[in-house]
């Protein structure tokens, strides 16, 4: 799949559904509230927030709720896979997700999944090169 296939009507609505759920966010420490959306492979969109924690370190990142959501909101037994990612900023700038949600997101993403990035549109591939993940225990079960 390439960003060509996902139309720009599709990435507004994205968008649109990353700065709703940015607005829920809970950030009494760092007052940086962050909002994320994907489509997935069955069509829906699914959303999250971040989480803040007094402990620091147990903060959730609107990725890691979005991937709760995906799991939550999915049919039968695996999950959707996510098709297309968004993130955004109190502002409704575009954020790239740090490594450990690259990762999060890559595992449960289609193959060439498709990041709106603060550079452009890249594939989860381009922006977590080399990731290990299900499909590689898939294609190296013995």
């Amino acid at each position: 799949m390439t960003d060509a296939k996902i139309s720009e009507a599709t990435w507004v609505e994205l968008r649109g559904a990353a700065n709703a759920a940015m607005t829920k966010a809970y950030v009494p420490y760092s007052k940086f509230p962050v909002g994320a959306a994907a489509l997935t492979d069955d069509g829906r969109i699914v959303s999250g927030c971040n989480v803040e924690n007094a402990s620091y370190g147990l903060t959730l990142c609107a990725e890691c709720s979005l991937v709760s959501e995906l799991a939550m909101s999915s049919q039968g037994v695996a999950p959707a896979k996510l098709v297309a990612f968004t993130c955004v900023d109190g502002h409704g700038n575009i954020l790239m997700p740090c490594g450990r949600c690259r990762q999060l997101l890559f595992e449960h993403s289609s193959k060439g999944m498709i990041l709106e990035t603060v550079s452009g549109f890249k594939t989860i591939d381009e922006v977590i090169p080399d990731a290990f993940g299900p499909r590689d225990l898939e294609d190296r079960a013995l």
